[in-house]
């Protein structure tokens, strides 16, 4: 056969090669925005989500003005206590390293903060919405007592959202890693300062939450069931807060440790200040 006669085989095959090549070109390029317009997505819809669980916890948290005395029930108050651990338990199980090391083949870096976010306040908002009222008074205060508690769980949100600033607002509901992917950077990364309160105590976050979940005017039995479980979880937490950021930060978290308690005034204990072995501060 002759040059001639090959020619348009030849060139039907380049266009084939061509368009094979585009397509797949193509495809690419689709696979690639739809990952983006998810990404976007999800990073909207969890904040959005943090700022309507936000609203609807303020309101829970305020409590509310109980009715007529009633005998307790222990069914309603199982309900609550259940509620309240399916918060506090995983909520850990999820900040710790090892737990974020084996989501990482299915939940990318950038996008854990959000996925922590997401998954806390669903957990949040399953926690209110079924939510259970008894309507015993362990305390009801009125008058200037009952106005000061409410002053003082208005400045515990307060506290809470200056602690989370000083902390970094931003890797609390995944907002900092997500914007640098948006941005196509690489992730910042996070450093521990001790600046403002944590100069002084290294739980303020933690401290602050307390305040939300004991000022209160009017203290009823399923609100005191919320509170002594959310209390030794705080606690708890803040245990486990210490050893994650001795993980993360190594020496300079233990030399931090041992000049600063974990909350104000303790000064023994695992929350006060600790004694660090020598080999940890020469790491």
């Amino acid at each position: 056969m002759t040059s001639a006669a090959t020619e348009p085989l030849r060139q039907a095959s380049a266009s084939q090669q061509a368009d094979s090549g585009g397509l797949a070109h193509r495809g690419k390029w689709g696979a690639e925005r739809l990952r983006r317009t998810m990404g976007l997505a999800a990073g909207v819809a969890t904040h959005l989500l943090f700022g309507f669980t936000v609203w609807h916890l303020f309101y829970f948290l305020k409590g509310r003005v109980p009715a007529e005395s009633v005998a307790p029930s222990r069914g309603p108050l199982l309900v609550d206590g259940l509620l309240a651990l399916q918060f506090a338990v995983p909520h850990s199980i999820l900040l710790h390293p090892a737990t974020r090391r084996r989501l990482r083949p299915w939940i990318a870096s950038p996008f854990y903060g959000l996925f922590f976010c997401a998954a806390t306040c669903l957990s949040l908002l399953l926690t209110i919405a079924c939510w259970r009222p008894c309507d015993v008074a362990i305390w009801s205060l009125d008058g200037p007592a009952g106005a000061a508690m409410s002053w003082a769980f208005g400045l515990s949100w307060v506290a809470l959202f200056y602690s989370l600033h000083l902390s970094g607002l931003g890797y609390q509901t995944g907002l900092t890693p997500w914007l640098a992917w948006v941005r196509r950077q690489p992730p910042p990364p996070r450093e521990f300062r001790e600046q403002g309160w944590y100069r002084w105590f290294r739980h303020p976050i933690y401290l602050s939450f307390l305040g939300l979940i004991w000022f209160t005017p009017h203290m009823t039995l399923d609100r005191a069931v919320l509170t002594g479980i959310w209390t030794i979880y705080i606690f708890v937490g803040s245990w486990l807060k210490d050893r994650r950021l001795e993980f993360y930060n190594g020496a300079s978290y233990f030399e931090y440790e041992s000049r600063v308690p974990g909350y104000p005034l303790l000064t023994f204990g695992p929350l006060g200040r600790r004694r660090v072995p020598s080999e940890n501060l020469a790491e």
